[in-house]
Protein backbone atom coordinates (compact mmCIF):
# COMPACT_ATOMS: atom_id res chain seq x y z
CA UNK A 1 0.00 0.00 0.00
CA UNK A 2 1.45 3.71 -1.07
CA UNK A 3 2.38 5.51 1.77
CA UNK A 4 -0.71 8.56 0.70
CA UNK A 5 -3.17 5.47 0.98
CA UNK A 6 -1.89 4.42 4.55
CA UNK A 7 -2.13 8.09 5.35
CA UNK A 8 -6.05 8.14 4.44
CA UNK A 9 -7.05 4.81 5.54
CA UNK A 10 -5.32 5.56 8.89
CA UNK A 11 -7.26 9.12 9.09
CA UNK A 12 -10.11 7.77 8.06
CA UNK A 13 -10.40 4.51 10.62
CA UNK A 14 -9.25 7.06 13.13
CA UNK A 15 -12.34 9.53 12.35
CA UNK A 16 -14.70 6.97 12.25
CA UNK A 17 -14.14 5.62 15.33
CA UNK A 18 -14.08 9.17 17.51
CA UNK A 19 -17.38 9.56 15.64
CA UNK A 20 -18.96 6.08 16.72
CA UNK A 21 -17.47 6.83 20.24
CA UNK A 22 -18.75 10.00 20.41
CA UNK A 23 -22.42 8.60 18.67
CA UNK A 24 -22.86 6.36 21.38
CA UNK A 25 -22.10 8.91 24.39
CA UNK A 26 -23.71 12.13 23.20
CA UNK A 27 -26.33 10.96 20.46
CA UNK A 28 -27.98 13.95 18.99
CA UNK A 29 -31.70 12.11 18.00
CA UNK A 30 -32.86 8.52 19.03
CA UNK A 31 -32.48 5.90 16.25
CA UNK A 32 -35.49 4.43 14.58
CA UNK A 33 -34.11 1.90 13.18
CA UNK A 34 -31.50 -1.49 13.75
CA UNK A 35 -28.19 -0.31 13.89
CA UNK A 36 -26.43 -3.68 13.36
CA UNK A 37 -28.47 -3.99 9.81
CA UNK A 38 -27.84 -0.32 8.49
CA UNK A 39 -24.53 -0.37 9.29
CA UNK A 40 -24.10 -3.81 8.16
CA UNK A 41 -25.19 -2.68 4.69
CA UNK A 42 -23.44 0.71 4.79
CA UNK A 43 -20.20 -0.93 5.76
CA UNK A 44 -20.30 -3.44 3.09
CA UNK A 45 -21.01 -1.30 0.54
CA UNK A 46 -17.94 1.20 1.23
CA UNK A 47 -16.25 -2.06 1.11
CA UNK A 48 -17.54 -2.84 -2.43
CA UNK A 49 -17.07 0.87 -3.67
CA UNK A 50 -12.97 0.34 -2.47
CA UNK A 51 -12.74 -2.56 -4.31
CA UNK A 52 -14.09 -1.28 -7.30
CA UNK A 53 -12.34 2.03 -7.17
CA UNK A 54 -8.79 -0.28 -7.52
CA UNK A 55 -10.43 -2.18 -10.55
CA UNK A 56 -11.08 0.97 -12.41
CA UNK A 57 -9.08 3.57 -10.93
CA UNK A 58 -5.50 2.62 -10.28
CA UNK A 59 -3.39 4.56 -8.20
CA UNK A 60 -7.10 7.24 -8.40
CA UNK A 61 -7.15 10.75 -8.42
CA UNK A 62 -3.45 11.16 -7.18
CA UNK A 63 -2.36 9.68 -10.29
CA UNK A 64 -3.65 11.75 -12.26
CA UNK A 65 -2.64 14.86 -10.38
CA UNK A 66 0.88 12.87 -10.82
CA UNK A 67 0.62 13.11 -14.19
CA UNK A 68 -1.12 16.19 -14.69
CA UNK A 69 2.02 17.60 -12.54
CA UNK A 70 4.54 15.61 -14.90
CA UNK A 71 2.98 17.60 -18.35
CA UNK A 72 2.97 20.66 -17.04
CA UNK A 73 -1.34 20.70 -17.15
CA UNK A 74 -3.74 22.87 -15.60
CA UNK A 75 -3.56 26.47 -14.34
CA UNK A 76 -1.91 25.86 -10.80
CA UNK A 77 0.88 24.62 -12.62
CA UNK A 78 0.93 27.93 -14.35
CA UNK A 79 0.73 29.39 -11.08
CA UNK A 80 4.30 30.23 -9.06
CA UNK A 81 3.23 30.65 -5.61
CA UNK A 82 3.96 29.56 -2.15
CA UNK A 83 3.42 26.01 -1.99
CA UNK A 84 0.78 26.61 1.37
CA UNK A 85 -1.20 29.41 -1.44
CA UNK A 86 -1.62 26.64 -3.89
CA UNK A 87 -2.52 23.81 -0.93
CA UNK A 88 -5.20 25.93 -0.15
CA UNK A 89 -6.33 27.16 -3.24
CA UNK A 90 -6.63 23.73 -4.79
CA UNK A 91 -8.55 22.19 -1.83
CA UNK A 92 -11.19 25.19 -1.87
CA UNK A 93 -11.69 25.28 -5.75
CA UNK A 94 -12.14 21.21 -5.17
CA UNK A 95 -14.37 21.73 -2.51
CA UNK A 96 -16.52 24.36 -4.69
CA UNK A 97 -16.51 21.91 -7.67
CA UNK A 98 -18.17 18.84 -5.42
CA UNK A 99 -20.53 21.51 -4.28
CA UNK A 100 -22.17 21.86 -7.62
CA UNK A 101 -21.69 18.02 -8.04
CA UNK A 102 -24.13 17.36 -5.15
CA UNK A 103 -26.78 20.24 -6.52
CA UNK A 104 -26.29 18.20 -9.80
CA UNK A 105 -26.84 14.83 -8.28
CA UNK A 106 -30.29 15.81 -7.06
CA UNK A 107 -31.21 17.96 -10.41
CA UNK A 108 -30.63 15.62 -13.00
CA UNK A 109 -33.22 12.81 -12.61
CA UNK A 110 -30.92 10.06 -14.14
CA UNK A 111 -28.29 10.81 -11.45
CA UNK A 112 -30.59 11.15 -9.03
CA UNK A 113 -31.72 8.08 -9.12
CA UNK A 114 -28.43 6.67 -7.81
CA UNK A 115 -28.02 9.32 -5.00
CA UNK A 116 -31.01 8.81 -3.96
CA UNK A 117 -30.17 5.43 -2.53
CA UNK A 118 -27.73 7.50 -0.25
CA UNK A 119 -30.82 9.07 1.06
CA UNK A 120 -32.79 6.19 1.43
CA UNK A 121 -31.08 5.24 5.16
CA UNK A 122 -33.58 5.40 7.54
CA UNK A 123 -31.22 7.43 10.19
CA UNK A 124 -28.33 9.36 9.78
CA UNK A 125 -25.18 8.48 11.49
CA UNK A 126 -21.37 8.22 11.23
CA UNK A 127 -22.25 5.17 8.84
CA UNK A 128 -24.58 6.96 6.36
CA UNK A 129 -21.57 9.17 5.62
CA UNK A 130 -20.00 6.05 3.55
CA UNK A 131 -23.16 4.89 1.86
CA UNK A 132 -23.17 5.63 -1.55
CA UNK A 133 -24.15 3.79 -5.35
CA UNK A 134 -21.08 2.04 -6.85
CA UNK A 135 -21.98 3.92 -10.25
CA UNK A 136 -22.32 7.44 -7.98
CA UNK A 137 -18.42 6.98 -6.38
CA UNK A 138 -17.31 6.19 -10.45
CA UNK A 139 -19.34 9.30 -11.56
CA UNK A 140 -17.60 11.48 -8.56
CA UNK A 141 -14.32 10.14 -9.66
CA UNK A 142 -14.44 10.61 -13.08
CA UNK A 143 -15.21 14.15 -11.78
CA UNK A 144 -12.29 15.09 -9.59
CA UNK A 145 -10.07 13.57 -12.11
CA UNK A 146 -11.09 15.85 -14.85
CA UNK A 147 -11.15 18.57 -12.42
CA UNK A 148 -7.74 17.75 -11.15
CA UNK A 149 -6.37 18.10 -14.80
CA UNK A 150 -7.66 21.29 -15.40
CA UNK A 151 -6.74 23.17 -12.34
CA UNK A 152 -3.76 20.99 -12.11
CA UNK A 153 -3.61 20.31 -8.44
CA UNK A 154 -0.89 18.79 -7.18
CA UNK A 155 -0.60 15.34 -5.76
CA UNK A 156 -0.15 16.19 -2.13
CA UNK A 157 -3.38 18.85 -2.45
CA UNK A 158 -5.48 15.75 -3.75
CA UNK A 159 -3.93 13.82 -0.90
CA UNK A 160 -5.13 16.31 1.78
CA UNK A 161 -8.39 17.27 0.20
CA UNK A 162 -9.54 13.65 0.19
CA UNK A 163 -8.80 13.49 3.97
CA UNK A 164 -10.60 16.59 4.94
CA UNK A 165 -13.41 15.14 2.77
CA UNK A 166 -13.61 11.80 4.28
CA UNK A 167 -13.82 13.58 7.04
CA UNK A 168 -16.02 16.36 7.01
CA UNK A 169 -18.33 13.43 5.70
CA UNK A 170 -18.11 11.14 8.64
CA UNK A 171 -18.53 14.18 10.65
CA UNK A 172 -21.51 16.27 9.40
CA UNK A 173 -23.52 12.68 8.67
CA UNK A 174 -23.06 11.58 12.35
CA UNK A 175 -25.54 11.62 15.35
CA UNK A 176 -23.78 13.64 17.53
CA UNK A 177 -24.78 16.35 19.88
CA UNK A 178 -23.06 19.89 20.25
CA UNK A 179 -23.78 22.42 22.42
CA UNK A 180 -25.93 25.18 20.56
CA UNK A 181 -24.01 27.86 21.22
CA UNK A 182 -20.93 26.37 19.79
CA UNK A 183 -22.66 24.28 16.61
CA UNK A 184 -24.13 28.47 15.78
CA UNK A 185 -20.61 29.49 15.53
CA UNK A 186 -19.13 26.43 13.56
CA UNK A 187 -21.69 26.20 11.13
CA UNK A 188 -20.62 29.78 9.72
CA UNK A 189 -17.55 28.02 8.65
CA UNK A 190 -17.90 24.18 8.42
CA UNK A 191 -21.00 21.78 7.72
CA UNK A 192 -22.31 20.63 11.19
CA UNK A 193 -24.80 17.49 11.77
CA UNK A 194 -27.26 19.80 12.51
CA UNK A 195 -26.99 21.83 9.07
CA UNK A 196 -26.38 18.55 6.81
CA UNK A 197 -29.08 16.65 8.82
CA UNK A 198 -31.58 19.49 7.40
CA UNK A 199 -30.76 17.82 3.81
CA UNK A 200 -31.69 13.97 4.67
CA UNK A 201 -35.02 15.37 5.66
CA UNK A 202 -38.03 14.13 3.94
CA UNK A 203 -39.28 17.03 3.07
CA UNK A 204 -38.30 18.04 -1.24
CA UNK A 205 -37.65 21.50 0.20
CA UNK A 206 -35.25 21.06 2.72
CA UNK A 207 -33.59 17.98 0.92
CA UNK A 208 -32.69 20.47 -1.70
CA UNK A 209 -30.49 22.85 0.57
CA UNK A 210 -27.39 22.25 2.65
CA UNK A 211 -25.56 20.82 -0.41
CA UNK A 212 -22.22 21.69 1.05
CA UNK A 213 -19.79 18.66 2.11
CA UNK A 214 -17.17 20.69 3.83
CA UNK A 215 -17.34 24.86 3.90
CA UNK A 216 -20.80 26.05 4.51
CA UNK A 217 -19.76 29.47 2.61
CA UNK A 218 -21.18 28.11 -0.94
CA UNK A 219 -25.15 27.23 0.68
CA UNK A 220 -24.67 30.71 2.24
CA UNK A 221 -23.66 32.36 -1.11
CA UNK A 222 -25.21 30.44 -3.62
CA UNK A 223 -28.90 30.84 -1.80
CA UNK A 224 -28.97 26.65 -0.50
CA UNK A 225 -28.59 27.44 2.74
CA UNK A 226 -31.19 26.00 5.36
CA UNK A 227 -30.90 27.11 9.23
CA UNK A 228 -33.53 24.65 10.62
CA UNK A 229 -36.33 22.27 9.63
CA UNK A 230 -39.68 22.76 9.84
CA UNK A 231 -40.31 20.09 12.31
CA UNK A 232 -36.82 20.91 14.11
CA UNK A 233 -33.65 18.74 14.56
CA UNK A 234 -35.68 15.94 16.92
CA UNK A 235 -39.07 16.32 15.01
CA UNK A 236 -37.85 15.97 11.28
CA UNK A 237 -37.91 12.50 9.66
CA UNK A 238 -34.84 11.18 8.12
CA UNK A 239 -35.45 9.08 4.19
CA UNK A 240 -37.46 9.67 1.68
CA UNK A 241 -40.97 10.62 1.65
CA UNK A 242 -42.36 8.38 -1.68
CA UNK A 243 -40.90 4.89 -0.60
CA UNK A 244 -43.74 3.70 1.89
CA UNK A 245 -42.92 1.67 5.03
CA UNK A 246 -39.26 1.90 6.66
CA UNK A 247 -36.82 -0.80 4.89
CA UNK A 248 -33.47 -1.74 6.14
CA UNK A 249 -31.89 -2.07 2.80
CA UNK A 250 -28.82 -4.84 2.72
CA UNK A 251 -26.38 -5.00 -0.06
CA UNK A 252 -28.45 -6.64 -2.94
CA UNK A 253 -31.49 -3.88 -1.81
CA UNK A 254 -29.05 -1.16 -2.60
CA UNK A 255 -27.15 -1.96 -5.59
CA UNK A 256 -30.61 -2.52 -7.39
CA UNK A 257 -32.22 0.52 -5.66
CA UNK A 258 -31.61 2.83 -8.44
CA UNK A 259 -33.59 0.60 -10.92
CA UNK A 260 -36.71 -0.12 -9.44
CA UNK A 261 -37.32 2.99 -6.99
CA UNK A 262 -39.24 5.75 -7.89
CA UNK A 263 -37.94 9.22 -8.23
CA UNK A 264 -40.66 10.70 -6.09
CA UNK A 265 -40.82 14.69 -5.77
CA UNK A 266 -37.10 15.37 -5.87
CA UNK A 267 -35.25 15.52 -8.62
CA UNK A 268 -35.65 18.43 -10.46
CA UNK A 269 -36.51 20.84 -8.19
CA UNK A 270 -34.55 23.91 -6.93
CA UNK A 271 -33.93 25.55 -3.81
CA UNK A 272 -37.01 27.60 -2.71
Amino acid sequence: MAPEDLIRVGSYLSVLGVMATWELLAPRRMLTASKLCRWGGNLTIVILNTVIARLFFMGGVVAVAAMAQDRGWGLLNWFDGPVWLELGLAVVALDFIIYWQHQVFHFIPILWRFHMMHHSDLDLDVSSGVRFHPVEIVISTVVKCAAVMVLGVAPLAVVAFEIVLNSTALFNHSNVKIPLALESVLRWFVVTPDMHRIHHSVDPRETNSNYGFNVSWWDRLFGTYCAEPALGQLGMKIGLEHLGPPVCLNLFMMLRFPFVATLGRYAGRTHP
